[in-house]
């Protein structure tokens, strides 16, 4: 058994080696015309080396190791509190909902311009975890290709407002429709399909979108993208120095106040929370509904789910649909933030970061995916000098998530009753 574990410990070691060595201790340099290639820094190296040894050692004492972790006890405070009833919970979850909508309406005013750029970014990735958690972690169908979804709300923005003069507001609903038009088109071909099969078929749909979208180029651009994407307005008044839009008036004009750039991003912001709170609202309705429940029922078991005369067909549309038109409310605003898209924003690897923040957060758990999808936006830009390792990192923290949590940060809950048994009288 020893020399069994030295070899698996050895290979183990071997592959993190072929894998990390390459990828990390390697560098492409280049002097004059030629590029060269070249060891990297002493310290990478060492973390290399330091990664090796530690997977050996982890596989050759891997039973001692999870046995002595097994049997860590955490210190747990010896109290009984009182159950809480269930009207009592949703009407502190209420105030709470309603607190933090408040919070984050004020937040804006008190912090910098980047604080409130980042924190749009963040709803956007809410709104597309939230859109995914509808089809994954709600309905059990695994989709690989959800960005192609955020892809066609964005283009829709922004090829309406080009060859349209649509504003945004008129191509919000209409980015979302188009979106879950697309999830529509894209449920009836995968009606058969589950697990892996479901898997490689939304994949091959992410990249027949990102591809069509690189090669239409005289309609939208190509590898160059669109630019010049119009900002939203308010009632017709524009946040910019100068009035672009014939017919329109300036903000600070309108209220006599002096021109501030942080005007425009407060307001896309305050917009991005609206859509976030719409979104939560919406599917918080939808799973205590019968739509939620059916969701539900055909990712516990789908041939009981069929046995119980719901529709498959059905109940697998309505979650396409669904969670395709919230990644294009996330996709129209997207576009308006950044003024300018091209299909390098909408990569496999969107897909996965999306997929990621709802395993992290917990299938099906809404507070779980919202932790998650700050979490996972928020902690790269606080250490910008690891960006290299930013995969490698997130890598090891799915990983990690897995072994230890696997139901993931919030698992989802529901209310339930639980009867009394009465004992017999002999």
């Amino acid at each position: 058994m020893a020399a069994k574990n030295f070899k698996y410990a050895l290979l183990c070691a071997l592959v993190t080696f072929v894998m990390a060595y390459p990828i990390i201790g390697l560098k492409l340099v280049g002097e004059g015309t030629e590029v060269i290639l070249v060891n990297a820094d002493p310290l990478t190296l060492f973390l290399i080396a330091s990664a090796v040894v530690l997977v050996f050692v982890f596989q050759l004492f891997r039973e001692a190791i999870m046995g002595a972790l097994g049997r860590l006890a955490l210190p747990t405070p010896n109290l009984k509190l009182p159950e809480m009833s269930q009207s009592r919970r949703i009407s502190l979850e209420r105030w709470g909902i309603l607190a933090l909508f408040i919070v984050a309406l004020v937040w804006p005013f008190l912090v910098s311009r980047g604080s409130v750029d980042l924190a749009t970014l963040v709803l956007i990735y809410v709104m597309l975890g939230l859109g995914l958690n509808i089809v994954v972690g709600l309905a059990g169908l695994l989709d690989l290709g959800y960005v192609a979804f955020y892809a066609v709300g964005a283009y829709s923005y922004a090829l309406l407002s080009e060859y349209f003069g649509l504003s945004f507001w008129a191509a919000l609903p209409l980015g979302a429709g188009l979106a879950a038009l697309f999830g529509l088109l894209l449920g009836f071909p995968v009606l058969r399909l589950r697990g892996d099969y479901l898997a490689i078929v939304t994949l091959g749909f992410g990249e027949i979108i990102r591809i069509l979208l690189n090669n239409w180029t005289h309609i939208t651009g190509g590898p160059n993208g669109i630019g010049g994407i119009p900002d939203p307005t308010l009632f017709g008044m524009e946040f910019g120095r100068r009035v672009k839009e014939e017919g329109n008036v300036s903000f600070h004009e309108t209220l006599g106040i002096s021109y501030d750039g942080s005007h425009q991003v407060i307001f896309l912001y305050l917009i991005a929370v609206v859509l976030a709170f719409f979104t939560w609202f919406v599917i918080r309705r939808l799973i205590r509904m019968p739509a939620g429940r059916s969701w539900e029922a055909l990712r516990e078991d789908e041939i009981a789910c069929r046995s119980l005369g719901m529709s498959r067909t059905a109940v697998k549309l309505s979650a396409f649909t669904l969670g395709a038109s919230f990644a294009g409310f996330a996709g129209t605003l997207f576009a308006a933030r950044q003024g300018f898209i091209n299909p390098e924003s909408f990569t496999f690897i969107e897909s996965a970061i999306i997929l990621a923040i709802v395993v992290l957060g917990g299938m099906g758990s809404q507070l779980g995916v919202i932790l998650a999808a700050v979490a996972v936006t928020i902690l790269p830009e606080l250490a910008r000098e690891f960006s290299e390792y930013r995969m490698l990192v997130f890598g090891a923290g799915m990983v990690l998530m897995m072994i230890w949590r696997p139901q993931g940060l919030v698992p989802m809950s529901r209310p339930y009753v639980e009867l009394k048994q009465e004992q017999s009288h002999a």
